[in-house]
């Protein structure tokens, strides 16, 4: 039997009144903060496996456990693909070897997208499965949409996929991609299955909570100097 998944609660009755300042601050104000030594020999790594291979890129950003990193290798077996998360126990737990056109990396998601942009990639497909709603109000700046690292996630370009259970998360990333890049994001319900590309999903959908979808395909283009200056 399935349990029922909790259901995100807010004290937000709807998209955040303070997004648009966030996004405009993230976009005059390039993030500064040091990458972390771990982070950065991560990216190296991966950076050599990356060079093993002309296949077109996909990001898989916060992929817990890694199996999205897996069915999404699956999927696309012509496509290199690359799981991020920062956390040493989720990643190593057992769920079998990842296909040969899969890699799992441990590191800060907020350095690995700045040193991405700043090494020049452009995945084809960028997916944020589920992240972590911060659903109070107090919480947007934690939210990626909120968070100063924004301008980089959409920098890499490619087409972006976002997916939640909180329809204001989703909306309010479809606000703050319109704010930075003048694109209309497409916001849709979605109905997954029967092979769900993470353990959250088959959670929710299971328990029978809506899930929603962002999709946008955005250009690529580089930073500023200032902005990758402490790289």
């Amino acid at each position: 039997m399935q349990h029922a998944s909790r259901v995100v609660t807010s004290n937000q009755p709807g998209p955040h009144q303070d997004l648009a300042r966030r996004v405009q601050r993230a976009l005059a104000h390039p993030l500064k903060k040091p990458v972390a030594d771990h982070s950065r020999q991560a990216f190296e790594q991966a950076s050599l496996w990356r060079e093993q291979t002309s296949a077109p890129l996909i990001l898989d950003a916060g992929c817990g456990v890694g199996l999205s990193t897996r069915r999404l290798a699956e999927r696309f077996p012509d496509h290199a693909v690359i799981g991020v998360d920062r956390s040493e126990s989720r990643l190593g737990r057992e769920h079998g070897a990842p296909p040969d056109n899969a890699l799992l990396v441990r590191a800060d998601l907020i350095d690995f997208w700045r040193l991405a942009l700043a090494a020049g990639w452009a995945p084809e497909r960028h997916y944020l499965l589920y992240p972590n709603p911060y659903p109070k109000a107090a919480h947007l700046k934690m939210r990626w949409h909120g968070h100063p690292v924004f301008p980089a996630v959409l920098a890499l370009g490619g087409q972006l996929e976002v997916r939640s259970n909180w329809q204001i998360y989703i909306e309010e990333f479809a606000q703050a991609v319109a704010l930075a890049t003048h694109r209309q994001a497409t916001v849709e319900s979605l109905t997954p299955g029967p092979s769900y590309l993470t353990p959250f999903e088959a959670k929710y959908a299971q328990s029978g909570q809506p899930l929603w979808r962002l999709t946008c395909t955005l250009q690529s283009h580089t930073v500023g100097a200032q902005g990758l200056s402490n790289l």
